[in-house]
C-alpha cells in the first residue's frame, strides 16, 4: 500500500470506528489509551491467520476473513470466561488491492467486535509482494469467578462440551459465533473447574488442557455429540475421527463437579446450544471407551509444522 493510500485508509478508518467511553484515545496516536477497571487483571490473546494455511481468499471474501480473524481471539477470551473489551489490528497487504481488501477485511473485523461490544483501537499496516497476513491482539478481564483455566481440571469432574463437533471445514470454521456470553453463564451457574476453546481438535485440546492440569480423562464416544457436517465429509475418516480430530469447532470443553454437571445437563441454560457431558477428567491416562471396550485416545488434531 503505498503512502498516499496508507494515509487515506488510516483516514478512512477513524471515521469507522466506534466510539466507546472507556476508550478515550483511539487510532491516530502513538497509542491507544483504554480505561480498565480498577479491580480487574488484564486478560491478553494474539492470533495470526494466514492466507493459504487459515484461509482461501478467493474463496470466503474479505469480510468473512475478517470476521473470523476476530472471532478467532474472542473464543480465545471467551475459554478464560472473559470480557473482551479492545483490539489491535496488524495487517501485511498485498501489493495490488491492498487499500480496497483492507476495507473489507476492517468491515468483518468491526461487525464481529461490534457483537460483543469490544473496540478496535489501533495497530499497524504494512504491504509486501506476498499473501495477506492477519494478527490481532485482544484484551479483556475476567468476569466476576475469575479467569477459568486449563490447569485447574480434578479427578472426577465431568467433562463438557457445547454445540456439536466436526466437519468445519465446511463452513463453521469461517462462519462461528465465539461462546462468550455462554461462557459467562456457564461460570455464573457452576463452578467450573478448567475450560479450554476447541480450536484444533477435541482429543488434542482436551490432551493440552489435561497436560497443564497433570491428569488424564476418559471419553465417551457414544455421548460426543457430531455436526451434521461430519457425516458430510467425502473421506476415509469416520464421522467420530471427524468430531475428535478436525478442529475449528470453536466450542468451550469444561471440567465441573460431576454433581453440577447434572443440574447444568437438566436444565440445559444456554439458548439454543445444548451442553453435552462426554468424558470425566481421571488421575492419568486417555482413554476412549467405545462399544464396551476402552482404547486409547490420541492426541487427534491440528498442529502447525516448522522445522
Amino acid at each position: 500500500m503505498g503512502n498516499k493510500a496508507e494515509l487515506e485508509f488510516i483516514s478512512w478508518l477513524r471515521t469507522q470506528a466506534t466510539p466507546k467511553n472507556w476508550v478515550p484515545v483511539g487510532p491516530g496516536d502513538d497509542t491507544a489509551v483504554v480505561n480498565w477497571p480498577n479491580d480487574k487483571p488484564c486478560l491478553v490473546t494474539s492470533d495470526m491467520l494466514l492466507e493459504g494455511s487459515c484461509f482461501i481468499l478467493a474463496e470466503a471474501g474479505a469480510e468473512r476473513i475478517g470476521r473470523k480473524a476476530m472471532n478467532v481471539n474472542l473464543s480465545d477470551i471467551a475459554a478464560m470466561a472473559g470480557i473482551p473489551r479492545a483490539a489491535l489490528v496488524s495487517l501485511a497487504l498485498p501489493r495490488n488491492g491492498g487499500k480496497q481488501l483492507a476495507q473489507q477485511l476492517f468491515n468483518g473485523l468491526k461487525q464481529a467486535a461490534d457483537i460483543f461490544d469490544t473496540a478496535i483501537v489501533g495497530g499497524d499496516t504494512n504491504s509486501w509482494n506476498g499473501p495477506l497476513a492477519i494478527s490481532i491482539t485482544l484484551l479483556g478481564y475476567p468476569g466476576p469467578k475469575g479467569p477459568i483455566l486449563r490447569s485447574t481440571a480434578k479427578p472426577g469432574d465431568a467433562i463438557l462440551v457445547t454445540g456439536q463437533l466436526g466437519g468445519s471445514i465446511l463452513g463453521k470454521h469461517l462462519d462461528f459465533i465465539p461462546r462468550i456470553a455462554e461462557a459467562q453463564l456457564l461460570s455464573q451457574l457452576a463452578n467450573l473447574n478448567s475450560m479450554i476453546d476447541l480450536s484444533d481438535g477435541l482429543a488434542l485440546d482436551l490432551h493440552r488442557l489435561c497436560a497443564e492440569s497433570k491428569c488424564g480423562a476418559t471419553l465417551f464416544a457414544d455421548q460426543i455429540p457430531i455436526a451434521d457436517s461430519a457425516f458430510q465429509m467425502k473421506d476415509d475418516k469416520t464421522p467420530l475421527q471427524h468430531a475428535l480430530g478436525d478442529g475449528e469447532d470453536f466450542e468451550l470443553l469444561f471440567s465441573l463437579p460431576a454433581f453440577e454437571a447434572q443440574h447444568l445437563l437438566k436444565d440445559q441454560p444456554l439458548k439454543g446450544i445444548r451442553v453435552t457431558q462426554i468424558g470425566e477428567i481421571t488421575k492419568d491416562g486417555f482413554l476412549m471407551e467405545e462399544k464396551g471396550r476402552k482404547i486409547p485416545l490420541e492426541a487427534l488434531g491440528y498442529i502447525h509444522q516448522f522445522d
